[in-house]
């Protein structure tokens, strides 16, 4: 079977088949515009850890984002085997190439995991031309690399995930993973009944996607106002608000309270705090998934049921 050689870039591999010896024997390269399966070397590359272009290793260890690992590599900082390299694409065997940034032998930073909460006016991005505040600069010194795991918008408050384990941040945004995010809204009007059904059953946005949430219920009128809460799974871009927007109402506040088990409880406006190892096994796990029975007393709750805690651990309560 045909696989990426090692120190082969995906440039040099646009050139065709190529063949080449190294310590273990002889493996062919299929290139991108070879007429069979072009892609499908890379696509297997990618798939056996054993192979990865250099800038995800570099994103893998933890050690920094793929974008500063490109800038690093073009900066002749990276070396492979006793070799310069600036190709961020270039193949890698992680596990059996000696890899060296400014020098130093490359090994896996310790995975961290973080939950913040994140206050209205703060931006996720790590700096902002505008000057406006960041979530690191609520992280102060940390002094390791974390990246957010997905995005709340500027105006939005509440949970926030920081992570330099770029595996489980893929699987907490990913759809198919069902991690549920529980949101508290306000609104600015009175959400009659019947709209309120509408919502449960999934709405059509203005972009022409369409919106199912997991779970909705009312939490309480007040004045001229509903408050909702509503639990989502997939993540899409300012999803609660073009929710909203397509019933013909503005969010006036919005806080993310819940992400799978973990809660607000116990954390201030502004601080963060490192999970414990049985609440990142939570989130990984079948646990965190929406459970038939849970809330079944909550007669208020339209659609499937919220997100069950994970058993076990008291302090993720609701």
């Amino acid at each position: 079977m045909e696989t990426p050689l090692a120190g082969w870039s995906n440039e040099r591999l646009r050139i065709g088949v190529k063949k080449r010896s190294f310590a273990h024997g002889t493996a062919y390269a299929i290139g991108r515009r070879s007429p069979l399966s072009s892609s499908c070397t890379i696509v297997q590359a990618m798939k056996n850890k054993e192979w990865m272009t250099l800038d995800r290793v570099l994103s893998r260890y933890g050690l920094s984002s793929r974008t500063t690992a490109g800038a690093a590599i073009r900066a002749g900082r990276i070396r492979v085997n006793g070799r310069v390299i600036r190709q961020p694409d270039y193949w890698v065997r992680p596990k059996q190439d000696s890899i060296q940034w400014d020098g130093k032998r490359l090994k896996p930073a310790r995975k961290i995991y973080l939950l913040s909460y994140k206050p209205k006016g703060v931006i996720t991005t790590h700096s902002d031309p505008s000057g406006r505040k960041t979530i690191y600069d609520l992280l102060g010194d940390f002094g390791q690399w974390v990246s957010p795991v997905g995005r709340l918008d500027k105006d939005t408050s509440g949970l926030l995930l920081l992570s330099n384990d770029t595996q489980f941040a893929d699987f907490i945004t990913r759809p198919d993973a069902r991690v549920p995010k529980t949101y508290r809204v306000k609104i600015n009007g009175l959400m009659g009944e019947d709209v309120l059904a509408r919502l449960a059953e999934g709405v059509q946005m203005k972009r022409g996607d369409f919106a199912q949430p997991q779970a909705v219920r009312r939490i309480q009128d007040r004045g001229k106002y509903t408050w909702l809460e509503v639990v989502l799974t997939e993540g899409k871009n300012r999803e609660v608000r073009r929710m909203m927007e397509a019933l013909g109402f503005k969010v006036l506040k919005l806080v993310r309270t819940q992400i799978g088990s973990l809660t607000l409880a116990g954390l201030e406006v502004g601080k963060w705090r490192e999970l414990n190892p049985e609440e990142v096994r939570c989130l990984r796990s079948g646990a965190d998934r929406p459970h038939p029975a849970a809330r079944a007393s909550a007669g208020s709750w339209k659609g499937a049921s919220a997100a069950a805690n994970c058993s076990g651990d008291s302090n993720l309560s609701a």
